[in-house]
């Protein structure tokens, strides 16, 4: 299980993917218009192996990408 941590500054469209190292979408965690405020998100590893990932945070307007490590 990972937690991913995010801030709404207002109601908004919200999609958080999650790729594989090569650029490659292996999830979509949220895609959905929520709330403002702080968020933390469990997403379930347990289909994934190890390695680096990473995930992309895309609300209108703006674009954050992160690095997640996966270690079982």
């Amino acid at each position: 299980m990972a937690k991913i941590k995010f801030d709404i500054p207002g109601t908004i469209s919200t999609k958080i993917v999650i790729y594989d190292i090569l650029g490659k979408e292996v999830a979509t965690v949220i895609n959905d218009t929520i709330k403002p405020g702080e968020y933390e998100i469990d997403f379930d590893t347990a289909q994934l192996p190890p390695g680096t990932y990473f995930y992309k945070l895309i609300t209108n307007g703006y674009t954050e990408t992160r690095k997640l490590e996966l270690v079982k």
